[in-house]
């Protein structure tokens, strides 16, 4: 049956952040659910020109230059387009410094043809309504659930007393995180009060990965493995991310589920799913290594895991809530295409 029907067209398979987060809404939605079984291009596009007719609605989940055919297939069919955005690739690659023109302009004709654009938390929405204010009529949001059945919560207890004065962070040397600036803030914390205090460092090069490894306050890991990740959050008293820009991330909810304290810039969508926050446990410009010197000072003495913690609801922050809410957008646009 039509009615009502989603085709729910992405990577679920490739282990990234996007991939991961398809496949769990895929395994959230109805049983009915169309989805896409090939891995190469030339069988991709056979399907979505077998399914789209029976599909009331067409999910694109992700960036792929694919979604451009597949728009375009959805409209020969009258089937309208929603793109859920894990990311933005011309504002990210910018900000990274990797600028590519070619992916940004297919990016801008996947917003176009889109429907409805659906960012993965409400703070990317609002920021995908700004920078593209042409686009603003048409942005919502679908904020990424989170699997708590499969994430790990620490068998060592939450007590950060117990741990070194230590401090994670992770995204490599990808200026987008801006650990540059943490670990100028760790420096001077070290040089006034804290001696002991260190800051490492886990993910792939980047831009800024010469300049993080000069700090002496540095252990920089590169990529690991998620067993030794899992360790790494267990072994540490305090998790930040700094970001200029996070559409989610998920890293600050692993890092609290095995007993660390956060430090989050306002920037992060992750702020969808933790509430009660306070002014201690967010920075408000990446860019001031005092402010984060001072967050960092203030967490240290009086830790914010089991406010945090206990400030979250997740019934309403799994995916099974989130694969609902998706359906009922797709019944208020049928709905108001009907009209």
């Amino acid at each position: 049956m039509k009615r009502n029907r989603i085709f729910l067209i992405g990577d679920d398979y490739s282990g990234t952040g996007p991939a991961n987060a398809t496949l769990a809404l895929k395994n959230a939605l109805p049983r009915n659910t169309l989805t896409l079984k090939h891995r190469n291009k030339a069988g991709r596009a056979v399907e979505l020109l077998l399914k789209m007719p029976l599909a009331s609605a067409a999910v694109f989940s992700g960036y792929s230059r694919q979604n451009i055919l597949g728009m375009r297939i959805a409209r020969v069919f009258h089937v309208p387009s929603i793109y859920l955005m894990h990311g933005c690739v011309e504002h990210e690659d910018v900000i990274n410094l990797v600028p590519d023109v070619a992916m940004a302009l297919d990016e801008r004709k996947m917003l176009r043809m889109a429907d409805k654009i659906l960012g993965v938390s409400e703070q990317f929405a609002k920021w995908l309504g700004n920078h593209y204010p042409e686009m603003r009529d048409k942005v919502g949001f679908l904020t990424n659930g989170v699997s708590w059945e499969k994430l790990r919560t620490s068998k060592s207890g939450v007590d950060s007393k117990k741990r070194s004065a230590s401090i994670l962070s992770v995204g490599g040397g990808m200026p987008r995180k801006r650990i540059v600036r943490i670990a100028e803030a760790v420096e001077y914390l070290r040089n006034n009060g804290y001696p002991e205090l260190t800051l490492t460092v886990a993910g792939a090069d980047g831009a800024d990965s010469e300049k993080i490894r000069s700090f002496s306050c540095v252990r920089d890991l590169g990529v690991i493995r998620p067993r030794a990740m899992q360790a790494e959050y267990e072994k540490h008293s305090l998790f930040i991310q700094n970001s200029v820009f996070e559409t989610f991330g998920l890293a600050p909810i692993e890092a609290l589920l095995a007993g660390e304290d956060l430090l989050l810039s306002d920037r992060c969508g992750v702020l969808s799913v933790l509430k009660g926050t306070e002014e201690k446990d967010l920075i408000h410009d990446p860019d001031d290594p005092m402010e984060i010197a001072d967050k960092i000072r203030a967490l240290l003495s009086d830790g914010n895991h089991d406010r945090l913690l206990k400030g979250i609801d997740k019934e309403s922050t799994s995916w099974n809530s989130r694969a609902r809410e998706l359906q009922k957008i797709v019944r208020d646009l049928l709905r108001d295409r009907r009209s």
